[in-house]
């Protein structure tokens, strides 16, 4: 593996620095589920977050028992949603990010990624108030200290990722534990009527209880979860042979079924409590802080509103850690980039304090509810711009091969966010109507505002529901090999390539190489020859006896890269060498076998990032005799 820019071979994986840094070879059945188990109960604290509990509150405290359907329908969509965000990141060894990133043409990409980090910001804003609001109720600090004070949980995150993933994971179990047993007690001393839980399953939605209902599907569905989950699979060590990721795919499937069905518990809990003590009593719950206050005095026990405010503050915080993660994989999954942890974290929250310190100062401690409501409904807008990707290349047998979903499958997938796309887009109509009509001599500037956006939003919502045809169609359109015209003017003289080296730089150029040296090969009938150079202080020291978790990845990269090449009929043999200069180490291995064409990626940089991750190309052509195809990242799609 040559990487002359160390950044981009660490670019190529999903959360670098616990990437496969979980071991899963145990033999017994239930020690291998405790190695697979933890990604979706990072996932799940997502779905339990303060702003589930706005969502919650309001609706079980206006509409009592009625939207109990919309948390269990939610939760059926989660669970089938997530599934599928595991299996591709078990299966095609990328998450859902970056998987947009290399099927995508640029601004779509980079559209994409603005939404999410919209979401994002819009699922922190939720836990910067809930941490706030439990910090108010339980020590008395002002709300705006509050907000402000939550910036400081940057060094709590930073202090737990030293300690490993499964630390990490450990402890935001630890808090959900912590949230439940909360409720449970709370749920006991409301009583709540088992024939009225019930009927709220029935299935009753009114235009009143939509914009509730979407923000409890916002703040269940969430968005940046998908993306979580597709990079999170990945922290377990998983052989890339057929049955062990299957066995990873199904023990995966019982993780997320658990950790799902349990957040849905803690969120009925919430909705059941609101219904069963404000509903019944006639008291809209228009705040939080309000909960908190009647519950004593309403269920008769002192300790109901303080074990309330733990609760919420364990939401808050174990919503925080994982949210950072989420926001990590976004940015190097569509743009390719890596931001030091500490700051993507700061850039995050302040995203997220902004806002909520402003409404605070400007409209009072009454307005965060609202704000919190607001931030989930946010959450399920763009959701289905990470929804429909993830069914498109989970049904992609190309990118999955025999994981691709089955019929039935995309089928529920269709149907899910059929509903998705319904209620928001039933939603934003009737929001849209409402201000035109309200906005009086303002109503063209109105018009001029609100109108673009969601039809911008439609036509790339559009688009990347037609995205496969239409790539499909192009890919038809054109001819597999372009030779230059004077080919078949001295055909005598046409180069013949037997023998074609491809060195490997572990970033996405490997892809366009190896994809012009599987043309050739077709064509020619060569044998491909893939290198990768491994340049780690533990490889300078054992070489071949190297066996570090960097060193498996590389090895199971190349290996990865061959059978989809001995796939395709085409011959491949592979090297792993272990050199300090590994362009040295191309031209020692080009002499040796001789090949008829080499083939290397160029990163397209030059001047002071040549400085600074060096060169590799201008050295090997100088010293090799034969020819050499340099490719470069072009304009995709």
């Amino acid at each position: 593996m040559i990487r002359p820019p160390r950044q981009a071979s660490q670019d190529a994986r999903s959360l670098a620095e616990v990437h496969s840094s979980v071991g899963t070879s145990q033999v017994t059945f239930l020690r291998r589920m405790l190695a697979f188990a933890g990604p979706a109960y990072l996932v799940s604290v997502g779905y339990m977050d303060p702003g589930n509990w706005a969502t919650d509150l309001e609706g079980g405290a206006r509409f009592g028992y009625q939207l109990l359907w919309v948390l269990v329908m939610s939760n059926a969509m989660a669970i089938l949603l997530q599934t599928l965000s595991a299996r591709l990141g078990i299966v095609s060894g990328r998450d859902l990010a970056q998987a947009c990133r290399e099927t995508y043409p640029r601004r779509v990409t980079l559209a994409l990624w603005g939404l999410c980090e919209i979401a994002i910001a819009a699922c922190d804003l939720a836990e910067v108030l809930g941490a706030a609001i439990a910090l108010n109720l339980l020590f008395h600090i002002p709300l705006l200290i509050g907000v402000l004070l939550t910036a400081a949980d940057t060094l709590l995150l930073l202090w737990f990722q030293s300690f490993g993933i499964r630390t990490i994971e450990a402890f935001v179990l630890a808090l959900i534990t912590v949230i439940g047993c909360c409720f449970c007690i709370e749920v006991f001393w409301a009583k709540p009527s088992a024939i009225e839980m019930l009927g709220g399953l029935t299935g009753q939605l009114s235009r009143q209880s939509l914009y509730v209902a979407i923000g409890i599907l916002g703040a269940t569905v969430m968005p940046h979860n998908l993306y979580l989950h597709s990079a999170l699979v990945q922290t377990r060590h998983i052989s890339r042979t057929e049955p062990a990721k299957r066995a990873a795919c199904r023990y995966n499937l019982i993780d997320s079924v658990v950790a799902l069905n349990g957040a849905m518990f803690v969120n009925a809990a919430i909705l059941v409590l609101a219904a069963a003590v404000f509903f019944k009593h006639g008291i809209v719950v228009t705040e939080i802080q309000q909960a908190y206050q009647l519950l004593a005095p309403l269920l008769g026990a002192g300790a109901a509103s303080v074990i309330f405010a733990v609760a919420l503050l364990c939401s808050g915080q174990s919503s925080t850690l994982t949210g950072t993660m989420a926001g990590q994989i976004v940015m190097e999954g569509f743009l390719n980039f890596r931001m030091r942890p500490w700051l993507r974290r700061l850039v995050t929250r302040a995203l997220a304090i902004v806002p909520a310190a402003l409404t605070i100062y400007l409209a009072g401690d009454n307005s965060t509810f609202g704000l919190l409501i607001l931030s989930q409904v946010i959450l399920s807008m763009q959701l289905p711009f990470a929804v429909i990707p993830l069914i498109h290349f989970t049904s992609d047998p190309v990118r999955m091969g025999s994981f691709s979903s089955p019929r039935w499958v995309r089928v529920l997938a269709w149907a899910t966010a059929a509903v998705i796309v319904g209620l928001n887009v039933r939603l934003a109509a009737g929001v849209l109507m409402d201000w035109v009509s309200g906005a009086g001599a303002w109503k063209p500037l109105v018009l001029l505002v609100a109108v673009p956006v969601p039809a911008l939003l439609l036509v790339l919502l559009g688009w990347i529901v037609i995205e496969p045809a239409v790539t499909r169609r192009r890919r038809l359109g054109q001819a597999p090999v372009i030779m230059p015209e004077t080919a078949g003017a001295a055909a005598e003289a046409a180069p013949v390539y037997h023998r074609i080296l491809v060195p490997l730089d572990h970033t996405p150029l490997d892809r366009l190489a190896v994809s012009h040296a599987a043309a050739m090969a077709r064509l020619y009938g060569a044998r491909i020859f893939l290198l990768h150079v491994e340049e780690g202080v533990t490889s300078q020291i054992y070489g071949k006896d190297s066996s570090t978790a960097e060193v498996e990845a590389g090895q199971g990269y190349l290996d990865r890269l061959a059978q989809s090449l001995r796939d395709q009929g085409i011959a491949v043999e592979t090297e792993v060498s272990h050199s300090l200069s590994p362009r040295k180490e191309i031209v020692r291995y080009a002499r040796q076998i001789q090949p008829d064409l080499v083939i290397m990626g160029a990163h397209g940089h030059g001047g002071l990032k040549d400085l600074i991750f060096g060169t590799t190309i201008n050295p090997v052509r100088h010293k090799l005799d034969a020819p050499m195809l340099i490719v470069r990242p072009g304009k995709q799609g």
